[in-house]
Formats: structure tokens, C-alpha cells, sequence
């Protein structure tokens, strides 16, 4: 049977994925970080799913991963991440810091540990990076500056790799209905608590307007196994592509983000997006 390395997958789409793969016959190896989530996953389908302790920002993990896999890899799917939002200008560096090193040095480390074993399979790297990855939005500058970054580097991947036919490919999601989105509000208002209060005061307004746009976005988001079921064709697909985009509604603001001139499309974001017209 296959074999893939999934991480994140404690919860939202790595765990969704996770469960979808060990289903149709994969044996997946969940990268969780703490072992209470591992055990409830491996407990779901001790036959297919077995856990692993990994922060894909802990070096020592990392290292250990290689005692942790199946001497055949088939492909790895490089999910975890977090999101930074609120106002670039109010964003402690620290937190962008963060930010980059989950969602960018981490995928690196992880695939860089793998690709002794995807060499010898021929196998797939896949990352679950978003639709932010190519269009920006406002209030949340560091997602985009991650999902921007990890686009760059899988694109570099996938043209480094290419001679031992190892492929390389883009996961695009939108707005997914796990518990980001529905718990939204509240990690919103823990955001706004960490701000100064000039912080607070500058962007009032552009809080106020984004506080309003998140039950439209919790409304648009996506079942998380239609995300599972898209990496499952990347992963079996003949000739993957290197990008799918995820859902109609996704597909649909792609296409307007490439057709609309950049001052055009940046009035829709703005208003989309809650920002003032001035100040």
C-alpha cells in the first residue's frame, strides 16, 4: 500500500486528509504535536494511521523523523501552519517571525528530511498552501507573506526536483469550515487585546470592518474533505498539476484577481476586506 507523511494533523484539514487517505487505502504517518491528538487519530484507524510527535519547527523532531518513517515513502503532504493577522504595521515581529517559520522553514525542513526516501519512490511533495498565496488581503499581511513565500519555494522545488521525477504540487484552498473559521470571532478579539492602544486606535475602523466580514466568510467556507479529496487526485493523478484550486468559489475569485487591473481589484479587496475609504 502507499505510504504518506501528513502534517499537521491534528485537527482541520490534516486530520480530515489524514482519515480520507487511511480510507481508501493509504498508510498515513499523522505528524501531530502532542501525542493525546496522535492516539485519538490512530485510535480512528489503528490499521492505517500511525502518530508522530512533530513541531515542524523543532529541530530535534525533525532529526528524529527519520527513525519515525516506513523505509518506502510515497509522498508527504506538508500541511501545518498558523495564522498571524491583524494590521501589518501593529504585528510584533516575533509574531511574523513565527509566522514564517511554521509556514515556510518548517515545510522546508520537513521535505528536506523526506527526500531521501521520495527519491527512491519517485514520490510527490504536496503543500496545502491557499488562494492567499496569490492574492493579498488586508489584515492578514503575514498569512499572505507565507503563503507568497511557500508558493515561490514549491515552484523552485518543483523545477529542482524535476530530473528524478519528483513531483511537486500546490494545494489552493479558500476559507475551509474548520475550527479557524468557526472560532474566528474569538481568536479576532485575543488579536485585537495583544494591540497597543494607539495600535487600537489607528485602525479602529478597519477592525470594525473586518469584525463584520467574518460570518460572510464562515458562511463561504468549504467542507474540509473537499480539500481531502483534492489531495487525494494530487497524489494519484498521472500527470499532477502544479496547482489545484480548491472549490467554484475559489476558482472564481482566481480568475477575477488575473483579469482585474491591479488598482481595480485593489477597491474590491479594500471593501471586501473592510478597509476605510479614509481617514
Amino acid at each position: 500500500m502507499p505510504s504518506v507523511l501528513v502534517t499537521g494533523a491534528s485537527r482541520g484539514i490534516g486530520k480530515v486528509t489524514t482519515l480520507w487517505l487511511a480510507a481508501r487505502g493509504w498508510d498515513v504517518i499523522a505528524g501531530v504535536r502532542r501525542p493525546d491528538d496522535g492516539e485519538a487519530l490512530t485510535a480512528a484507524d489503528p490499521e492505517r494511521v500511525t502518530a508522530v510527535t512533530l513541531d515542524v519547527t523543532d529541530s530535534d523532531q525533525i532529526a528524529a523523523l527519520d527513525a519515525s518513517l516506513p523505509e518506502t515513502l510515497d509522498a508527504v503532504v506538508n500541511n501545518a501552519g498558523v495564522i498571524v493577522a491583524g494590521p501589518l504595521e501593529a504585528t510584533p515581529l516575533d509574531d511574523l517571525r513565527r509566522q514564517l517559520d511554521v509556514n515556510v522553514v518548517g515545510q522546508a525542513a520537513v521535505t528536506q528530511a523526506v527526500l531521501p526516501r521520495l527519491r527512491t519512490s519517485r514520490g510527490r511533495v504536496l503543500f496545502v498552501s491557499s488562494l492567499s498565496g496569490r492574492v493579498a488581503t488586508p489584515m492578514f499581511g503575514p498569512y499572505n507573506a507565507s503563503k507568497f513565500a511557500l508558493e515561490g519555494m514549491a515552484d523552485a522545488l518543483r523545477l529542482e526536483l524535476a530530473p528524478w521525477a519528483i513531483r511537486v504540487v500546490l494545494i489552493e484552498p479558500v476559507q475551509t469550515d474548520t475550527d479557524l473559521w468557526r472560532h474566528a470571532e474569538v481568536e479576532f478579539d485575543q488579536g485585537i487585546e495583544r494591540l497597543a492602544p494607539e495600535q487600537r486606535r489607528l485602525y479602529a475602523k478597519h477592525l470594525e470592518g473586518f469584525r463584520k466580514t467574518i460570518p460572510r466568510s464562515q458562511k463561504a467556507a468549504g467542507p474540509p474533505d473537499r480539500v481531502a479529496a483534492t489531495i487525494e487526485k494530487a497524489l494519484t493523478d498521472r500527470r499532477p498539476r502544479a496547482r489545484y484550486v480548491v472549490g467554484a468559489s475559489a476558482r472564481s475569485q482566481a480568475l477575477v484577481a488575473r483579469l482585474l487591473p491591479t488598482p481595480a481589484l485593489d477597491a474590491l479587496l479594500r471593501t471586501g476586506g473592510g478597509v476605510p475609504r479614509r481617514l
